[in-house]
Parts: C-alpha cells; sequence; structure tokens
C-alpha cells in the first residue's frame, strides 16, 4: 500500500530535480521581487526633516496667507493658494515699531549672453533677492563688494567674475561681487530698491524683534504666519518638495509593487501547477498502486511546503541586496530625491515570505485537487494527451474576469480609467481573463500559425503542430510569460503614448494662433509684454496661469487650474472645446467651465475661491467639454491677481506677412529669452511624448516585471523540455536524427512564443479598445485612431524578438544534453 512518509517526497526531489529547481527559481525571484518592491514602498513613507536655508539666521520670519481653509460640516478642508498674499500693509507699519522689517523678493532672472566678456552663460535656473536678505542666509562676499546701483548684481558661485556684463530679461547689468553657493539656489541679489521695482509684491519678510511680540502683532489676522526655529524652513522655496517627492515616489512604487505582485502570484502559481500536472502520468501510476486522493495531495502539499519555504527564506535574502540597487537606481534617474535610502523595516519581509508560500501551495494544491479526483486510468490516458484542460470553475473565472474588463470602460467614470493606477490595474484583469482561457484559444491557434509549416514537405511542421495542439497544459504554461511580457509592454506603454496623443491632439485643437510666446522661466515682464504689443500685424493674447477653487457636495474644496484672459482675445487665438455659451461672454462677473465641475450650467451661478483666497460668486458664461483634463477654467485677469503672464498667443491682423510678424516678436523678445514658435511648433515642443518622468516609471515598472518574465519562461522551458525525454528517445527509435529532434524543439519553443504573442496583443487590444471608448466619452476626437498610432510596435517587435531568443536557448540547450543519452529500446 502507498505510504506519504518522506522517503517517497525524498525520491521523488532526486528524480524530478530539475521540475523542482525550476519551480524554486520561480518562487525565489518572485519573492525578491516582492521584497525589493516592499522594502522600496516602505522606505518611501517619511522624509528626513529639512534644516531652515535661506532663513537659517533670521530672527524672525512673517508670511502670508499661502493656504485657503473652509469650513465644512465634516471638517476643515485646506488647499494651497496660487497666488499667496502680502503681510497686510497694516500689519507691516505695526511690525516696524517693534524692530526692523526686511521685506524679501523673489523673482526669476534669465541671462540671455555676455555683453562684455564672452563667457558662457550662467546657470538656467536663477533668481533675484533683494541684497538685505543675504545675511539670513549667511552668505558672505568672497570676492568684489554689495551693490549700489540698480545695474549692479552679487552672485553666487564662480560662474561669473566681478567686472562681467550680462544680458538678462531684468535689463543689462554688471557683477560687483559674489558670494559662496550654499547649494539650495543660484541667486542674482540687486539692491533693495531695484529688487522692489522688479518685484513690488512680498509674501514674507523677516522681523528682528522678540518672537512673542510679534505673534501679537499679528495674531489676529487670518492665515499669517510667524516662523521660528526650524520653522523657518517653510519660508524656503517650496518647502513641501520632499513630502511631493516622496507621495510621487510612494505611488511609484505602490505601481511597481502591484505590477511586481501580480506578475509573482501569476508565474509562481502557474509554474506550481504545471510541476504538478507534469506528474499525471506518476500520479496514475500510484493510484494503480493503492494511492488515495489524500495521500496524493498531502504529498504534493508537503513538498510545495518544503521547497516554498526554502524559496522564500531565499528571495527575502535576494531581495536584501537588490533593494538598495533599485534605490541608486531611481536616484540616478531623477526619480528619487539625493536623499533617498533603503530603510530596515521589517514587514516586507514578513508579507513577501507568506505571500509566495501561500501562492506556492494554492497552485500546487489546486492542481493536485483535480489530479486527485481523477481515476488511474484517466489519468493515464491524461498524461498522454490533454482532453479536458478546462474545469468549469476555470471557465467561470475567465468569463467573469473577461466581462468585468469589457464592462468597466461602460459602467465606470470614464476620468478615473485615465489615472495611472486604474490604466496599470485594467491590463491585469484581462491578463488573468486570458490566461484562464488560454487553453481554449491554445489548440486553435497553434493549427493557425503552424497551418502553412504543416502543408511543407516532410513531417516537422506536422510533428510541430501535433505536439503543441495535444499538450494544451504544457503549451498554456509556456506561452504564459510570453502573454505576461507583450501585454503589459503592450497596454502599458500604448496606454501612455494614447493618453500623450490625446492630450496633443485636444492642445492642437485649441490653438489656433499663429505663434506663441513663451518665456524663458517664470513670467514676462512689463517692458517685454510692451515690446510684444507694439509688433505691427500681431493682435495679441497674454493669459496666465492661476487656479480657482470650488467646494461641491458641501465638504470636497476642489482646486481647478485656470488661466487669466482678456475675453475678446482669448477668442481670437484660441478655439476653446464649448459644448454651450461663449468665449465673449466671459467677463469680470463671470467665469468659464467645463462639464466636469457639480454646476456646469450656463448662467448659474458658483461660489469660487480665487488664486489668492478671495471669495466671489461668478456667473458661468460658458461650458467646455471635460476631456483628458487640460480643459480647465478661464476667467478675466481681474479674477486672478497677481498671476504673472506665461503665454502670449498671437494671430495675425488681415493683411498682416507672417514672417514679419515673427521677425518683431523676435526682435521684441530680445534679452528676455522668450521662446517664438509657431502654434504648432509650440504643440509640439510642448506636448512632445509621454514626460520623462512618467517614461521612467513605466521603464521601472516594467524593467522589473519583464525582467521576472524572461527569466520565468526560460524556467518553464527547461522544466518543460526536461519532462519529453522519453518522447525524444521515441523520435531517435523511429529514426530521427539528433538535428532534426533539435530543431523540432526550436520550432515547438517559436510556435508557443507565437502563442503567447498574440495572446498577448489581444489583451494589448482589448486594453486600448478601453481606454479609446473613455476618451471617446470625454468628447475626445478621433480616439481610435488615437489608440490605434499609439501601438508601441517596436516595444512589442523587440519583446517579442527577445522571448523568442530566450525561448529558442532553453528548448534547444536542455534537449540537446536529453539528447546524450543512449536510447534505450
Amino acid at each position: 500500500m502507498y505510504s506519504t512518509y518522506s522517503p517517497y517526497s525524498l525520491h521523488t526531489l532526486r528524480t524530478r530535480w530539475v521540475t523542482f529547481a525550476g519551480s524554486f527559481v520561480a518562487l525565489c525571484l518572485g519573492v525578491g521581487l516582492l521584497t525589493v518592491t516592499g522594502l522600496a514602498l516602505a522606505s518611501s513613507l517619511d522624509a528626513p526633516q529639512r534644516a531652515p536655508e535661506r532663513f537659517a539666521a533670521a530672527p524672525v520670519v512673517v508670511k502670508g496667507a499661502d493656504t485657503l481653509r473652509v469650513s465644512t460640516p465634516i471638517g476643515t478642508r485646506i488647499q494651497k493658494l496660487a497666488q499667496p498674499r502680502a503681510v497686510p500693509a497694516a500689519a507691516v507699519a505695526e511690525l516696524q515699531t517693534l524692530g526692523k522689517v526686511t521685506p524679501d523678493r523673489a523673482f526669476t532672472v534669465h541671462v540671455a549672453g555676455p555683453v562684455a566678456v564672452p563667457v558662457g552663460d550662467g546657470p538656467g535656473d536663477l533668481v533675484g533677492h533683494p541684497w538685505s536678505v543675504a545675511a539670513f542666509a549667511s552668505y558672505e562676499i568672497t570676492s568684489g563688494r554689495a551693490p549700489r546701483t540698480a545695474r549692479e548684481v552679487v552672485v553666487t558661485g564662480t560662474w561669473a567674475k566681478p567686472g562681467r556684463t550680462l544680458s538678462t530679461d531684468r535689463g543689462d547689468v554688471t557683477v560687483v561681487g559674489t558670494v559662496a553657493d550654499r547649494g539650495f539656489e543660484h541667486a542674482v541679489f540687486y539692491t533693495d530698491a531695484r529688487a522692489a521695482q522688479l518685484a513690488p509684491r512680498s509674501t514674507q519678510l523677516v522681523v528682528a524683534a522678540d518672537p512673542a511680540a510679534v505673534r501679537n502683532a499679528v495674531g489676529g489676522i487670518p492665515g499669517v504666519q510667524v516662523l521660528t526655529g526650524d520653522g523657518r524652513r517653510f519660508a524656503d522655496p517650496d518647502p513641501d518638495r520632499d513630502r511631493e517627492a516622496l507621495t510621487a515616489l510612494n505611488a511609484l512604487f505602490g505601481t511597481a509593487g502591484g505590477v511586481a505582485a501580480f506578475v509573482s502570484v501569476f508565474v509562481v502559481a502557474s509554474t506550481f501547477a504545471f510541476a504538478v500536472a507534469q506528474r499525471r502520468r506518476e500520479f496514475g501510476l500510484l493510484r494503480i498502486a493503492g494511492a488515495t486522493p489524500g495521500q496524493l495531495r498531502r504529498t504534493v502539499a508537503a513538498e510545495a511546503l518544503l521547497v516554498g519555504a526554502l524559496a522564500s527564506a531565499s528571495g527575502c535574502v535576494l531581495g536584501r541586496y537588490g533593494a538598495p540597487r533599485l534605490a541608486r537606481w531611481t536616484v540616478d534617474g531623477g526619480l528619487a530625491p539625493d536623499w533617498f535610502r533603503i530603510g530596515a523595516p521589517a514587514w516586507p519581509y514578513w508579507a513577501a515570505f507568506s505571500t509566495g508560500l501561500l501562492v506556492a501551495l494554492c497552485g500546487a494544491v489546486t492542481a493536485s485537487w483535480r489530479a486527485g479526483r481523477t481515476g488511474p486510468a484517466q489519468a493515464l490516458r491524461e498524461a498522454v494527451v490533454d482532453n479536458r484542460p478546462m474545469t468549469r470553475t476555470r471557465w467561470l473565472s475567465g468569463i467573469g474576469l473577461l466581462l468585468v474588463s469589457a464592462l468597466l470602460p461602460l459602467l465606470a467614470d470614464p476620468g478615473d480609467l485615465l489615472h495611472r493606477k486604474s490604466y496599470v490595474s485594467r491590463p491585469m484583469l484581462l491578463i488573468t481573463a486570458v490566461a484562464l482561457l488560454a487553453p481554449v484559444l491554445v489548440r486553435p491557434l497553434t493549427r493557425l500559425l503552424t497551418w502553412v509549416p504543416a502543408r511543407l514537405p516532410g513531417a516537422g511542421g506536422m510533428l510541430v503542430r501535433e505536439n503543441a495542439a495535444a499538450g494544451v497544459r504544457r503549451t498554456a504554461a509556456v506561452a504564459a510569460p510570453v502573454l505576461v511580457t507583450v501585454a503589459l509592454t503592450g497596454s502599458l506603454l500604448g496606454t501612455a503614448a494614447t493618453l500623450t496623443a490625446a492630450r496633443a491632439a485636444e492642445t492642437r485643437e485649441r490653438t489656433t494662433a499663429a505663434f506663441v510666446v513663451t518665456p524663458a522661466a517664470g513670467g514676462f515682464g512689463e517692458a517685454t509684454l510692451r515690446a510684444l504689443r507694439s509688433v505691427p500685424g500681431a493682435e495679441l493674447s497674454a493669459t496666465s496661469a492661476s487656479a480657482v477653487y470650488v467646494l461641491e457636495d458641501g465638504v470636497a474644496l476642489i482646486r481647478s487650474g485656470a488661466r487669466a484672459a482678456d475675453p475678446a482675445a482669448l477668442a481670437a487665438t484660441t478655439h476653446l472645446p464649448l459644448v454651450s455659451g461663449r468665449t465673449t461672454g466671459l467677463d469680470d462677473g463671470s467665469i468659464i467651465v467645463n462639464e466636469e465641475w457639480e454646476r456646469h450650467t450656463v448662467g448659474q451661478s458658483v461660489r469660487v475661491w480665487l488664486g489668492d483666497g478671495t471669495p466671489r460668486t461668478l456667473r458661468i458664461a460658458a461650458v467646455m467639454r471635460t476631456g483628458t483634463g487640460d480643459n480647465g477654467a478661464y476667467v478675466t485677469p481681474a479674477n486672478a491677481p497677481g498671476a504673472a503672464v506665461d503665454r502670449v498667443d498671437v494671430a495675425l491682423r488681415p493683411g498682416a506677412d507672417a514672417a514679419t510678424v515673427a521677425a518683431g516678436l523676435r526682435a521684441a523678445a530680445g534679452a528676455s529669452g522668450a521662446h517664438v514658435r509657431t502654434g504648432d511648433r509650440w504643440v509640439a515642443a510642448t506636448h512632445p511624448q509621454t514626460d520623462r518622468t512618467t517614461r521612467l516609471g513605466l521603464l521601472l515598472v516594467l524593467g522589473i516585471a519583464l525582467l521576472y518574465t524572461g527569466i520565468s519562461l526560460v524556467n518553464t522551458l527547461v522544466m518543460a523540455t526536461s519532462d519529453r525525454v522519453r518522447e525524444f528517445a521515441v523520435l531517435r527509435l523511429a529514426g530521427a536524427g539528433r538535428p532534426q529532434i533539435l530543431r523540432l524543439a526550436g520550432a515547438e519553443a517559436l510556435t508557443v512564443v507565437a502563442v503567447g504573442a498574440v495572446l498577448g496583443l489581444l489583451v494589448t487590444a482589448l486594453d486600448l479598445a478601453g481606454i479609446a471608448a473613455a476618451l471617446h466619452a470625454l468628447s475626445v476626437p478621433a480616439a481610435l485612431t488615437l489608440a490605434w498610432a499609439a501601438l508601441p510596435w517596436t516595444a512589442l517587435a523587440v519583446t517579442t524578438a527577445g522571448c523568442a531568443a530566450l525561448a529558442l536557448l532553453a528548448s534547444v540547450a536542455p534537449a540537446a544534453r536529453a539528447l546524450r543519452r543512449r536510447a534505450a529500446p
């Protein structure tokens, strides 16, 4: 009678070491992948505390209101203001009675080129300040002297020496001194009087007085902050940059972790299930020998537990060494700040180990459950040909997931499908659905792909077709990594390209201007705007970026990007995607919104807060379609206080010559460094492709997944080929030569890769069709055409070719090793 004692399990481990080694490798790498992404995710939860930089030596910093606070029934809702407020004049006057008050000012400076000394241009991110605030960052003159006149400046670093004359968008200036570079900014210091002319508005100031007295002076003014000690860092430029960087990094690693978990679970479960399916003949013989279904299941569970525990522990060790390398790559690629490091949390190890062990047990036990229910004679028959690869549970699961994936774009909010979390997770549902239904598709696909080779002279093509079609489980198991690889590549890259193309199409449709002028940095100065307006034949629409805030459902404070423009000029240079109303209906008492707003009917009134927090009730003058999210609100300049002009659209007046106008615009831009482009070139420059951060993030996610699936493809093929020793021996006894058998093994591997690639393309097509449906629902023009054009054919071809090369190597090499043995009669 059969027994489940360890001697049999140990004997099985020895005789089927390739199968167990393959399972071990798949699980070890999968757990390692989970550990790496888990450690990276855990390390992106907390940012280090920064010390004050620009105001490290300031006694007290008083900062104007920079947040909007709105009370709701469920608490106070807070949003950052687009245009922070200045400290009220009455408060400044009272503070001056307590001690010296030094206003801080900051404005961009662009060096167009040297005038006197032919030295290269300076840093591209120069920022101007009054000289009086230099002492609060402990700047000290290292060469030259302090500025005394409006045309004199001091710069940080050594890029410009004293005596050099610079041509800037703020006028020609002479460097009279330098200070040491502190590492957090490239500053240009003007006299206080000149800085006040260039930036009349100051949102924060330094007070040389007792902090308690300062707080008493401004305590009753809403939003005004008194910063001392470490709190002075909130007066530095972009004080939330670390938190925002961590938020983006957390989203990236969360996405990578989700994809890694899916790929790992998918591959490990299919590998362990395939390893059990390979042993159907063995199970049939054991059933004949008297083994019960329960004994078979306990044996498989014991083996899976042993292999799973060892592989999961090894994977945790592997992940410990891999995580720091991932962190360095993200820092070098600009995805993470310089200070990002992997910490030492324990939960990623436990989570990865438990997940790996659980998936291994579930995959093996589920497959063994079906094998245990099969009668001895039936098990032996199925060991030769896969007659019933589909179970009722598999049918229901596959069809259910396919229906959910198909109905999701129709039932969900179309805008939600365009978010990264949605378009990354949706392909996983499709991949799982197609993988579950793969045994149904394998036979017809195999016969279709081998239709021509099977009709060529010789038996090779026919054997390839019949072997792949008869071994449905083996073909589906080997095709699974290819399916995942091709589907993820096509879906993620294709979706990102589709959304970029859709946004570019929307921008192109909106832009009717002949030329678009944009500043080198920040906003335009008044002198540059006056020069541009004086160009003959040019009709200008100067717009500025701002924001408006609206309370929806009484509890959600929503920030909406807004552009401030003159209505008549806007109508002449821009074609807004309006569904109702007119652009020229916009005035100081109205607003243009899109259909996503809770109130979006022309003539309705909506209560909003402007970019500086001023509450207003505005009438809706027109409504735009929602689109991909770039159709923000439009207001007049009166409703965007403090917003600097950052774009000038130029239309040609009747009879004006385009070349003459272009030359006039370039001359007017002069030393400001502004870019003058045609409308089409501006669209191409601002929407050239997926932005670098998104592209690198996708490459990170894909790189992790594809590396694992590539190794899994090799692993699964080695397992499958090693199980065909008997088959190869039969072919040799039938007269087949060694080269013929190797060609047969290689051809079968390429056929299976082709099956997986076709299934992956099917997933990609279904996924992009869903994205196109969502874009069509959002009124994006030619959505299906954009999705088709965005298919990453090059990446798909490279991925498929890589899978084919790996499959060829992983099938021919084990086959050659197996053929070294003498074929026994």
